[in-house]
């Protein structure tokens, strides 16, 4: 059994295999283990000497390790998911959790332009028929990437990394990213593409480095792929369900995509596919991030995130909420959730081609307060689930930075009609979406105040929220309540703004309706097809 070092040097378990450096830098600071060979359940019995551990994908950091591993102060996920560490648990325990998101960025692009070379000139078909004997350089006549042009979907790091990779080849790039400021287009020399659609008319190449969720899966599907340049050849190096496989593969048999590249795949590990005996498909088994250097660059990257927790240092990758002082989290602890779930509105209510701000406002007692933890949760609320890196309280700001998008945070200790207020605005160009809310009652409850340029007052704790523009007239709740209705979407709570001017019959009004389950978009269409509603929204909070 270890014991506690004697010399109060802290103890680090190094659980997983990674690169000497990052063993060789916890070493000049801490007494190192390497438990890589521990049989199974000594783990459990041993984690309470240890001050930090770094781990990988293997070892399952659940609660009931977690309860004990009474000294813990840190726990450094040598990669980018933290899938195997239950970080609520970690947090309780005042334990730190940190990765290493920069660890795969430069390998995913790397990848992504060696299966763009092999698809342009047919690399993999080649070898294979040469090695089995046959001499066929006419079959496999490829073509140049020079003055071809590139269309990235999805432009966070790595598609950022991978034009400024294809640009030296000639290649001429565009890319559609809603949350990338103008500004960043062009610093890297990149054309911004104001929708999809504009890359699928003009891409000889398409490649996908969007996020996956409710929005993105099933990206790329039959409808997409005809508006795509006759010809195109696709890739993949993001997440597998970005793609319809049916639908990619009926274009491949009518010669609409002339190619595909894959490293990624719906669900993996898989060794039966319908498109690996496609002459023109070239797979790989989602190698993306799989370079020595990656793996030794994860483990270095953390380890220098258990040497900061553990030395009084910056933990610049932390995935939990960073600290809050005692007698402010009092205060500010509420607005919290508040904050993201205004940042997910405003940015949903939004549909901005290219954001480039984001102004939050602190009104009332909370800005006699350090708000920065509240500027952060707002940022977090843009950005999740529209870029492609896992959004918290410490990546946001790089994140945001990476897409020039700025925080900007003012505070004036008054507030009309309200203790405290919280206005949210996310500009892009001449347009702004703005909301507005607070926390009312004793358990401080969130609540929407604005929204639309429209007051009224609802709870703000349902997951999902849709809002209407209409004539104000009678009987227009009664119409979307009896769509939704009709198609089995339960409404928990609505309310109408006030119309400040030009009431009653022909004013404009907005109705604020919150949902248990997602609003279909055909529920939406139909109730905009009727006389007097000029607008409709679903937003997933």
């Amino acid at each position: 059994m270890s014991t506690p070092a004697t010399d109060g040097r802290r103890r680090v378990l190094v659980k997983e295999k990674i690169g000497e450096p990052g063993v060789e830098l916890l070493r000049e600071h801490f007494d190192v283990d390497l438990g890589v060979d521990w049989p199974e359940g000594e783990l459990a019995g041993r984690i309470g000497d240890y001050d930090g551990i770094l781990i990988r994908s293997a070892t399952q950091m659940d609660s009931d390790l977690i309860a004990k591993a009474t000294r813990m102060k840190v726990i450094g996920r040598a990669g980018v998911g933290v899938d195997n560490v239950d970080v609520g648990a970690a947090t309780k325990h005042g334990i730190v959790v940190a990765n290493a998101p920069q660890s795969n960025v430069v390998t995913a692009a790397e990848h992504t332009m060696a299966l763009l070379l092999a698809l342009a000139r047919n690399v993999p078909q080649a070898h294979a028929s040469l090695v089995a004997g046959r001499w066929e350089r006419s079959r496999f006549s490829g073509v140049e990437l020079m003055d071809k042009t590139l269309g990235i979907l999805g432009f966070g790091r790595i598609g950022q990394l991978v034009a400024q990779r294809a640009m030296g080849f000639g290649m001429r790039v565009m890319a559609f990213d809603p949350f990338v400021s103008a500004e960043r287009y062009r610093e890297l020399g990149v054309e911004k593409a104001d929708s999809p659609d504009a890359i699928y008319e003009r891409a000889d190449f398409l490649t996908l480095h969007l996020p996956k969720n409710d929005q993105t899966e099933g990206w790329l599907d039959a409808e997409a792929l005809a508006k795509c340049k006759d010809g195109v050849r696709i890739l993949n190096v993001a997440r597998g369900p970005l793609i319809v496989d049916a639908d990619l593969q009926a274009a491949l048999d009518s010669g609409k995509v002339a190619g595909a590249a894959l490293d990624v795949f719906r669900s993996e590990p898989v060794t039966d596919h319908p498109l690996f005996g496609y002459p023109n498909v070239i797979v790989t088994p989602h190698l993306g991030a799989s370079t020595a250097e990656a793996t030794d660059r994860a483990g270095y990257q953390a380890a220098e995130q258990v040497v900061a927790a553990l030395t009084g240092g910056a933990v610049s990758t932390a995935v939990n909420v960073p600290a809050v002082a005692p007698e402010d989290f009092e205060v500010l602890g509420p607005f919290l959730p508040l904050c993201r779930r205004l940042g997910r509105l405003a940015m949903g209510l939004a549909e901005a081609s290219s954001v480039e701000r984001v102004d939050v406002e602190f009104l009332g007692r909370i800005a006699e307060r350090d708000t920065r933890p509240l500027g952060l949760a707002t940022l977090v609320g843009v950005l999740t689930g529209h870029v492609e890196e896992d959004v918290n309280a410490v990546s946001a700001p790089a994140i945001a930075a990476e897409r020039g998008i700025e925080l900007v945070e003012t505070k004036r200790t008054q507030a009309r009609d309200f203790t405290d207020l919280v206005r949210v605005t996310v500009v892009a160009g001449d347009k702004r979406a703005r909301v507005a809310g607070t926390t009312l009652g004793r358990q401080h409850r969130p609540h929407l105040v604005e929204a639309w340029g429209q007051r009224f007052n609802v709870q703000f704790e349902d997951d999902y929220m849709v809002l209407f523009r209409y004539r104000d007239m009678p009987g227009m709740m009664g119409r979307a309540g009896m769509c939704f209705g009709a198609h089995g979407v339960n409404i928990n709570s609505a309310a109408v703004g006030h119309v400040p001017e030009n009431g009653g019959n022909g004013g404009v009004a907005v109705m604020v309706l919150t949902t248990d389950a997602p609003v279909p978009e055909t529920v939406l269409d139909e109730i905009l097809s009727g006389d007097a509603f000029f607008e409709a929204r679903f937003v997933s909070l």
